[in-house]
């Protein structure tokens, strides 16, 4: 395997058909390892640190690169809750942080609220710096570990119809996926959500450039028999400026186990998580349910990002 191309990781556009089969398949390598006991990787980042740097609250994406840290025999230092807990609370600057976790830490994993950040963080960072998701931006490390998914289940990403529905608007996960798709042959997307959440114009007009097909629609159910991939996401209530516009857009699509009857056999669906009401408990022993091993497979490409930049030298 030869050198990692990256320094940091902050946006989906980053990647190429050949970076993202390399991530793969070190996170294939790490899959397999974990099951080994780690006897190859267990030990692969001894004595380097991570600064788990989050400014919103978070449970899988802080967990799992908190986890895959110490897969891989890293250290960690970390704040649960930076916006209140260090010194952003003073009222230090992002690039104040950033040039001092720079002498603290082997890389940084940040989440922080507004969009753009951790590029920003990383044109003064001397270490890796990978965005964790940054307001209603990106979430790149989200958006591989779905196409990751993606491709063990259906075992190549071509040719490929994926409906994306709720909130497409301030939806990171679902920006991040637009972009990677895009690398793939084939790929159809149709956007599904209320008036207030539709995607926006520059993902639409990223996909155009691209020649990605592309649609919308607002019914869910005349969208189900048609598409490999249903991937749902929450209302985010915390990203709206307007009440009314939340109570217009919050619980218009419910996947039942009705309405999960009427799509494909060999269909998928996915979630980024946290749900609230979309997906119903009662969907998920359906074998289409893949959220939660999705949600595992953050383990697996985060412990992959992790090795591969911080062993590029």
């Amino acid at each position: 395997m030869g050198a990692f191309p990256l320094k940091h990781v902050y946006e989906a556009q980053q990647f190429d058909r050949r970076l993202l089969d390399t991530v793969f398949e070190t996170a294939d390598d790490m899959k397999r390892d974990m099951a080994e006991g780690g006897r190859r990787y267990g030990r692969s980042l001894a004595n380097k640190i991570m600064a788990s740097l989050f400014y919103e609250p978070s449970t899988r994406t802080r967990f799992s690169f908190e986890a895959a840290m110490m897969r891989l025999g890293g250290n960690l230092i970390t704040t649960e809750n930076a916006r209140e807990f260090s010194s952003a609370a003073k009222g230090e600057s992002l690039y104040d942080s950033t040039r001092i976790m720079n002498g603290y830490a082997d890389i940084i994993v940040m989440r922080h609220h507004e969009a753009g950040s951790a590029e920003k963080a990383a044109r003064v960072s001397t270490i890796p710096v990978i965005n964790a998701g940054d307001g209603a931006g990106q979430h790149p490390t989200q958006a591989l570990l779905d196409l990751y998914t993606i491709k063990d289940h259906f075992s190549e990403i071509n040719n490929l119809k994926v409906a994306m529905v709720g909130d497409l608007k301030y939806g990171r996960t679902v920006r991040s996926l637009s972009y990677l798709l895009t690398k793939y042959s084939g790929i159809r997307i149709v956007f599904v959500s209320p008036p207030v959440c539709r995607m926006a114009s520059d993902i639409k007009s990223y996909l155009d450039k691209e020649g990605i097909p592309w649609a919308e629609d607002t019914d869910l159910d005349n969208v189900l028999p048609q598409v490999d991939c249903v991937y749902m996401t929450r209302i985010q209530k915390e990203r709206f400026i307007i009440p009314e516009d939340y109570d217009d857009a919050v619980g218009k699509y419910v996947l039942t186990p009705e309405k999960v009857r009427r799509m494909k056999p060999d269909a998928i669906i996915m979630h980024p998580l946290p749900r609230l009401d979309e997906i119903p408990r009662a969907v998920d022993d359906d074998p289409r349910a893949h959220y939660f091993e999705q949600a595992q497979n953050g383990l697996y490409i985060r412990m992959a990002l992790l090795y591969l930049l911080l062993t590029a030298d």
